[in-house]
């Protein structure tokens, strides 16, 4: 039995905003929606979406935290939030009071970060929902179009899964991606005619190394049905949708965690809950050993920002900054000692710390942390060249991961299947040149 009414959860919201709003937040109207464990997990599947195509993949992605949580062996997350205007946030019934204050503290953090990071400037916040809704009805119109069906359907979303994440790391709006096309070919014409460039250079395609492998896809595969373009495009908005939030995890979660902290220090809240919150906050901020917590290293940096600079440069970090920038531009050697990190090669048969935090080790530390994170750890892939109908992808080694080869060559057989023809990829293994 819930120890809260919808009455509580509007007059504590009413708190937190007043709070919020005199600190300074300027975050999107929140619409709270309550659900049972059973709704959570159907919802983390669907990526939070109120509206949402259906496949294969979230049905077992529901089943597998489905069996995990009744095993014991993974909880549910505290909330659920969108990035839409109003956003939208799911709060599980069974948390107990002090939770769901907690909770909602800590998503207007989430809202304000959506609506001020320069990273989610151009995810359309206004009408995700919508086009979340309108893509679920043109995907369902081609599984239910007797001609196509569900088995060719699913086989293009399966393979444009596999390609979801190689999207510009910086989206941007769609027109202002396609002025700047504009541009290049413009200037690539004017050396065309004044013989600073010949024929088969201006008709190479691409012109410069493109990223956007599913965009890329979708406008220059010949042999590709205008239903099968249309679902590459649905999932490639819905990448440049999610890639701000893969880009600035620790920053986003950071940030709700440092105002769910202040505000719920100011509300005046019920003695029999304060160790309650106390616990609930360390769960989530607590470090893991072996690996980064986003949230502990988040909360972290921005308490030691408004400790050495003020409160104003909390907010300027949240409004210009990404992960790869943020912690390159505030994380130091204090922080990386006090933190106790070290850099260790996993080996099959033992760990070894290969370096720690100290006067000499901190910054390959940090340039360590810094591979990882904001999505820096999704291989940066680009079209090089197309030769007689062969796509030809690069990878941008960064001189210590290799790729892994059972991976890659699943991924470039889906590729296959999207462009129709050959599709090679050159790649770094063992410091040696490789293709797949």
């Amino acid at each position: 039995m819930s120890d809260w009414g919808l009455k509580d959860l509007t007059a504590w919201d009413d708190r937190i905003c007043a709070i919020a709003k005199n600190h300074g937040l300027d975050w999107y109207p929140i619409t709270y929606e309550t659900c049972d464990y059973f709704e959570m997990l159907g919802n983390m599947s669907y990526h939070g979406m109120p509206t949402h195509y259906g496949h294969w993949s979230y049905g077992k992605s529901f089943e597998v935290q489905r069996q995990q949580y009744q095993a014991g062996m993974t909880g549910l997350p505290y909330e659920l939030i969108i990035n839409s205007n109003p956003c939208i946030s799911y709060l599980m019934k069974e948390n107990p009071l002090h939770l769901q204050i907690l909770i909602m503290a800590h998503c207007v953090g989430h809202s304000d970060f959506f609506k001020n990071n320069r990273s989610f400037a151009f995810t359309r916040a206004d009408t995700v929902v919508p086009r979340m809704r309108n893509a679920k009805k043109r995907i369902q119109s081609y599984i239910e179009d007797p001609s196509i069906g569900i088995q060719a359907v699913e086989a293009v979303i399966d393979s444009a899964h596999a390609l979801s994440y190689q999207v510009p790391r910086f989206p941007c709006e769609i027109e202002d991606l396609l002025e700047k096309r504009k541009a290049w070919m413009d200037f690539h014409k004017e050396n065309l005619d004044s013989g600073k460039m010949s024929e088969d250079q201006y008709n190479k395609l691409p012109q410069e190394p493109e990223y956007d492998i599913l965009g890329f896809i979708g406008q220059h595969a010949r042999k590709m049905k205008d239903w099968e373009r249309d679902i590459i495009e649905i999932i490639r908005d819905e990448a440049y949708y999610f890639m701000p939030q893969i880009r600035t995890k620790t920053m986003n979660e950071g940030w709700a965690c440092f105002w769910h902290y202040k505000i719920l220090h100011e509300l005046d809240l019920p003695q029999e809950y304060h160790i309650p919150f106390l616990k609930s906050h360390n769960q989530v901020v607590r470090p893991h050993v072996g690996s980064m917590n986003p949230y502990h290293l988040g909360f972290y940096l921005f308490n030691k920002i408004e400790e050495r600079h003020g409160i104003e440069e909390c907010f300027l970090a949240r409004d210009v900054h990404h992960d790869e920038s943020f912690i390159r531009q505030y994380l130091t050697q204090e922080d990386c000692e006090e933190l106790n990190l070290f850099s260790f090669n996993d080996n099959p048969d033992t760990i070894e710390i290969t370096e720690v935090a100290d006067e000499e080790g901190w910054k390959h530390v940090k340039n360590i942390l810094l591979g990882q994170i904001g999505g820096n750890s999704i291989p940066r892939i680009y079209v090089d060249d197309v030769d007689e109908d062969v796509l030809i992808l690069h990878h941008e080694h960064d001189g210590a991961r290799d790729l892994e080869i059972s991976h890659a060559t699943k991924v470039i057989q889906h590729t296959m299947e999207l462009w129709k023809n050959e599709v090679k990829l050159i790649t770094i293994v063992d410091d040696a040149p490789y293709e797949i």
